[in-house]
């Protein structure tokens, strides 16, 4: 891989339970496990930074895919969720994800078409293939 931009964070503390900055300043956050996972809840997570990366590294992606192809995506977005679990022989966690795309300005053929080839285009899903699930749902698209 030619190396065309490289980000540099830190995380300190309690891993989870901390603070995670990046060198240049501008992302600085404080960390605590979700209530769910018997944390305080009072900051984010790194499952929530990862859901936030990746839909909008999706979407970037997508966008890209609609200009070449000169598909209207006029009010296109994409969310990101992303699932901790353990994993099902007990070694440790993992994670999965699901994207669910708007595309109201596009007919569903076109839609299905453009997420196809996003998704081989996006940096975080060329990480996570083969690695774990990730479920696209396009549930928006012209009527």
């Amino acid at each position: 891989m030619k190396t065309l931009y490289t980000a540099e964070a830190l995380a300190s503390g309690e891993g989870r339970d901390g603070n995670a900055r990046t060198q240049d300043g501008k992302l600085n956050v404080t960390l605590a496990s979700p209530v769910e996972l018997g944390g305080t809840g009072e900051g984010t997570n790194p499952e929530q930074l990862f859901a936030a990366g990746y839909a909008a590294c999706f979407h970037s992606a997508l966008r890209l895919v609609g200009r070449k192809e000169r598909a209207d995506l006029t009010d296109s977005a994409v969310a990101a969720k992303i699932h901790f679990g353990a994993l099902p022989d007990g070694a440790g966690y993992g994670l999965a994800a699901e994207l669910e795309i708007a595309l109201p300005g596009v007919e569903r053929e076109t839609a299905e078409a453009l997420v196809a080839k996003a998704h081989q285009i996006c940096p975080y899903s060329n990480a996570t293939r083969g690695n774990m699930t990730v479920d696209i749902k396009i549930l928006e698209v012209a009527a």
